[in-house]
């Protein structure tokens, strides 16, 4: 029987319209567990549906950088880039920004389409968060993309049998999202290095 005219019905709560627009679905990867609402930032107001995505804990955990980054589940950018909703653009553009020294993810930037408002959103998120977490050396100077450095110490590199050498230089490091690691080519095998163990050339 239908409801009696003039009956009104609870307001959805947040999760409850997230759940809806996304199918139950991760808005990032498309998992179906431990799922959570996400304010974009700098949003911090999770009633602001616009602002905000469905994400389960994996995405979640590494957006935080609970967990290290791990490319291979972030190829799922390779769909959720084309949603039609601005919030996951805008997480999808910076996620592939972090992971842009992978040549896959930068060739999904390069498809990838913003409008001039959704990009000045996803380019200020980028800003901040370079501002927030800084990637270091080991003596406190501030690395970036491009730079070369110098290990301070012998690494075993795990899986490729040899030890990268104390005083190697290595250049055109690469950032990972991660500020205690960065990118970069030793005996022309790409590896990721901490910081720790470096000093800006």
């Amino acid at each position: 029987m239908p409801p009696p005219f003039g009956q009104i019905f609870p307001p959805m709560t947040t999760e409850q319209t997230l759940l809806e627009r996304s199918g139950a679905q991760c808005e990032l990867c498309s998992s179906t567990n431990n799922l959570s609402v996400y304010p974009v930032p700098p949003q911090s107001d999770a009633s602001n549906l616009d602002q905000c995505i469905l994400v389960c804990d994996n995405c979640l955990d590494q957006i935080n950088l609970s967990n290290p980054m791990d490319s291979n589940h972030w190829r799922c950018l390779n769909d959720s880039m084309w949603s039609q909703v601005p919030a996951v653009q805008v997480m999808a553009f910076r996620l592939l920004n972090s992971l842009s020294s992978q040549g896959w993810a930068q060739d999904l930037l390069d498809m990838m389409y913003l409008d001039d408002e959704t990009r000045e959103w996803a380019e200020s998120g980028l800003t901040s968060e370079e501002s927030e977490a800084p990637t270091l050396d080991s003596n406190g100077s501030v690395l970036n993309a491009g730079d070369t450095v110098t290990l301070i110490k012998d690494l075993p590199v795990k899986g490729a049998g040899f030890t990268a050498k104390r005083g190697t230089a290595v250049r055109n490091i690469a950032l990972t999202g991660n500020p205690e690691q960065i990118e970069g080519r030793v005996n022309g095998v790409r590896i990721v290095l901490l910081t720790k163990y470096l000093k800006k050339a």
